[in-house]
């Protein structure tokens, strides 16, 4: 099993329910899918460093990782020439979403970055679990419905930032419809 595991750069720390989950995905011995970045990405690299595991694999831009902890081994993920900003880190998320079999999203309810990972896996039809920061609740996203329901909790800037991802990633399924 392979789990992609990513969440917001504003997230520098993992409280004990993130490493709960973390620690089970070691027991199991999962492979991890998890991005260079600041944040999430690197405490859950620091998370498995700490505990010796090996069943990592850093994805990297161009294969040019800016974090990866353990020294575990990058996959190198091609970008278009043009790609600036977040179009360059999005491929990178993209083709971890594609290596997945599962996800696990930990999200301030303002990261697009964490958003469309989780609409990238519903487009793949994976699953994701999705930890909100802002209430410390799990959520078990297997549909768009699932989704939608997480959004009426974050507030109307989680709405448009949804509205604003959905269009931009071809959700499919996806009906323009306010929730509020």
């Amino acid at each position: 099993m392979k789990v992609f595991i990513a969440g917001a750069r504003a997230v520098p720390s993992l409280n004990e329910s993130i490493q709960e989950r973390l620690n089970n995905i070691y027991s199991k011995k999962y492979t991890v899918l998890v991005g260079d970045a600041s944040g999430v990405d690197s405490a859950v690299q620091k998370y498995y460093f700490d505990r010796d595991y090996q069943n990592v694999v850093v994805y990297a831009s161009e294969g040019k990782a800016r974090n990866n902890i353990g020294n575990w081994d990058v996959r190198k993920v091609d970008v278009p020439t043009r790609s600036r900003g977040f179009n360059y880190y999005a491929v990178k998320d993209k083709a971890m979403a594609d290596d997945a079999d599962y996800g696990f999203m930990i999200w301030n309810g303002e990261s697009r970055g964490t958003l469309t990972n989780i609409v990238n896996l519903l487009n793949l039809e994976k699953k994701s679990i999705v930890y909100h920061t802002e209430n410390g609740l799990f959520y078990s996203i297997d549909n768009l419905d699932d989704l939608q329901s997480l959004i009426t909790k974050c507030g109307q800037t989680a709405q448009e930032l949804f509205d604003k991802v959905c269009k931009t990633s071809g959700l499919k399924s996806f009906q323009q419809v306010s929730l509020f």
